[in-house]
């Protein structure tokens, strides 16, 4: 039973970006609430709102901003130039394009996503854009496409509290960090236990509420997989976009948008 959920999650998921990468719409991580059209300065506003500049916004391909994230996990990454960075869940690739910019020529930018039509979509706006040394790949989180020891720095835009079996996809974390990597992610994390009418509906899933879990429970999972360092930060600020994700439902009393930091020990 259990596993037939987490499939029927993963499907669920999977379904809701798959419109919004064809309908070349942009929802939010609400995807399935929304999924209309929706105007560039709408989007640029939404972005600004999560800790994006007008200059990332500048300068990444035409339609790789689809406003699906929750924070700017580039500001808690600190890429260096010749770094390897690993993006969970990088959609239409705008994350691995502010990355690209950060480690340069010598460095390389992975991005990982499970929906075709997100990789697509990315491998077109790389290709229109010039990037050389981003490359995307059809796959899981849970299941990534990467080497052991490769990756030095891994990033994620609100996309981890998607997955039904979070544990797993930091034991891959840990396994394709080179020792002494690290984790840089923006996520959405549950700080009041949720209403059973909010966790019993499955159409919020891939909004970004009800899979998140709540900030003892990734310090646990973090800690078992073997990350030290482990820094979780809610923005309390947060509230004021994510009570736009459900209007009136008051979702922003029980999750808040987080930075998730941990190192893998050398």
């Amino acid at each position: 039973m259990e596993n037939l959920k987490k499939r029927r999650i993963r499907e669920l998921v999977m379904a809701d970006y798959k419109k919004v990468a064809l309908s070349n719409s942009s929802c939010g991580c609400n995807s399935s609430a929304c999924c209309g059209p929706t105007q560039k300065n709408a989007l640029d506003n939404l972005s600004a709102a999560i800790g994006y500049s007008d200059d990332d916004l500048k300068n990444v391909p035409e339609g790789s901003n689809m406003g699906l994230g929750c924070g700017n996990p580039q500001a808690i990454a600190s890429l260096k130039t010749g770094e390897t960075v690993l993006d969970l869940g990088s959609g239409a690739g705008f994350d691995c394009f502010l990355a690209s910019r950060s480690v340069g020529e010598t460095g390389k930018v992975i991005g990982v996503d499970m929906t075709p039509e997100m990789i697509s979509k990315a491998r077109t706006n790389a290709e229109n854009g010039g990037y050389s040394n981003v490359d995307f790949r059809l796959g899981e989180i849970e299941h990534l496409p990467v080497s052991d020891s490769t990756v030095d720095v891994i990033i994620s835009n609100c996309v981890i509290n998607l997955s039904p079996d979070k544990e797993q996809v930091f034991l891959e974390a840990f396994r394709v960090l080179k020792p002494g990597g690290r984790l840089a992610i923006s996520d959405i994390v549950s700080i009041v236990e949720l209403p059973n009418a909010v966790k019993s509906d499955l159409s919020l899933y891939s909004g970004c509420m009800v899979g998140a879990s709540s900030i003892d429970e990734l310090n646990r999972m973090l800690e078992k997989v073997g990350f030290i360092e482990i820094r979780i930060d809610p923005k309390d600020k947060s509230r004021e976009f994510i009570k736009e994700w459900t209007p009136g439902r008051g979702i922003e009393n029980y999750v808040l948008s987080a930075n998730i930091e941990a190192v893998k020990f050398k």
